[in-house]
């Protein structure tokens, strides 16, 4: 399911348009990546957890040359799903 193709389903099960949906859509995203930005976590409960972790500096190997390269330390998202969405697949 791609982006338009969730909003169809949330305009439906919603009774809303495609424009509301659209635009619930993009403030779910957007509140969820302003919080993570801050170094927050967003839980729904239910459905599951997005926070931050922070991945630390290492070396990696370049594929081409084989050569040794530093790989900087770095912020990532990460989602854990809650015990309804486990239950319900």
């Amino acid at each position: 399911m791609n982006k338009s193709e969730l909003i169809e389903h949330m305009a439906t099960q919603a009774d809303i348009s495609k424009a509301a949906a659209g635009r619930a859509l993009d403030a779910l995203i957007g509140g969820v990546r302003v919080t993570l930005k801050k170094g927050g976590t967003v839980s729904v409960v239910g459905f599951g957890t997005f926070s931050v972790t922070k991945r630390a500096a290492r070396s990696g190997r370049n594929p081409r040359t084989g050569a040794t390269i530093k790989i900087k330390a770095s912020k990532v998202p990460k989602f854990r799903p809650g015990k309804a969405l486990k239950d319900a697949l």
